[in-house]
């Protein structure tokens, strides 16, 4: 059943498909390699992307011979991937489909797998129970999200900056926690997989490094990234004397980091959690 909260939610992804897919896809791909590397997927294996955005775990996979299939609710994320493939001359196939129910057998794929999007889901234990029903029995579960918030440095800077305009600013609320965090905690990632029928279940935290050359990059990358950061400066409603100075706040901060060197390397910590069914 299409509600309206669902169709809200396609929009909003769907409005950001093209920057997504320009920034943050390609700075997310080498974590996706690794997601899978540690799944053991092989040349042939049956691999199914769930939240799957523009392909920052679909592409790596396909490039290392896997059949995919990449479900996600935008059909704007899902045209970006598209695109992706062919440009690399690989094959994907997509469906525009919502994670909370999937529309697919039980006991079809290798490996299934989700980075950074059951994580976002409202129903997240629902997601991830979806993704063990469709894996084969000895397939596995490949769960990737961020850990805790207050390691994340993107997020550090974003707030930094906008204090920068707005001194009072905290940041996102964090109680209720925001979806994106909902799995931070490794121990609640590995029993989530647990309660979802898995077994041989291993969660790792490691950290992932992005680079920035400038404040202005990294503000198209933070603002295309989530709608929930557009919602956020909608919210605090900042003039456009304000945005101006987050942004030199921004940059500033980038520069101080990188410390003459062509980028600023920006750390935050990803849990990796996998599964046998």
């Amino acid at each position: 059943m299409i509600t309206r909260e669902y169709e809200h939610t396609r929009a909003a992804w769907d409005g950001i498909a093209a920057g997504y897919d320009e920034t943050v896809t390609p700075s997310h791909l080498r974590l996706g390699q690794e997601g899978l590397r540690r799944a053991g997927l092989r040349p042939g294996t049956r691999f199914l992307d769930v939240a799957a955005g523009s392909g920052a775990l679909s592409i790596p996979a396909a490039r290392l011979g896997a059949r995919v299939l990449s479900v996600d609710i935008s059909p704007g994320m899902l045209g970006r991937l598209e695109a992706r493939a062919r440009s690399e001359g690989l094959t994907v196939e997509t469906r525009v489909m919502d994670g909370h129910a999937l529309a697919l057998q039980d006991d079809v794929f290798d490996v299934a797998g989700s980075q950074f999007g059951v994580m976002l889901f409202p129903d997240m234990p629902r997601g991830v129970r979806e993704l063990a029903r469709v894996t084969r029995p000895g397939g596995r579960v490949l769960v990737t999200a961020f850990g805790t918030p207050a390691e994340i440095e993107f997020l550090a800077f974003f707030v930094r900056a906008v204090q920068a305009a707005v001194p009072g600013f905290t940041g996102p609320p964090m109680d209720p926690m925001p979806l994106p965090f909902q799995l931070q905690d490794p121990e609640r990632l590995r029993r989530e997989l647990v309660g979802a029928g898995l077994t041989d279940v291993g969660v790792e935290t490691i950290t992932e490094t992005l680079e920035f050359p400038s404040g202005p990059v990294l503000w198209h990358w933070l603002t295309n990234s989530n709608p929930i950061v557009g919602a956020l400066l909608a919210e605090l409603g900042l003039s456009t004397a304000q945005a101006g100075v987050v942004q030199q706040a921004l940059d500033r901060l980038v520069r101080e980091r990188a410390g003459g060197r062509a980028s600023a390397a920006l750390t935050n910590p990803i849990n990796i959690g996998i599964g046998t069914k």
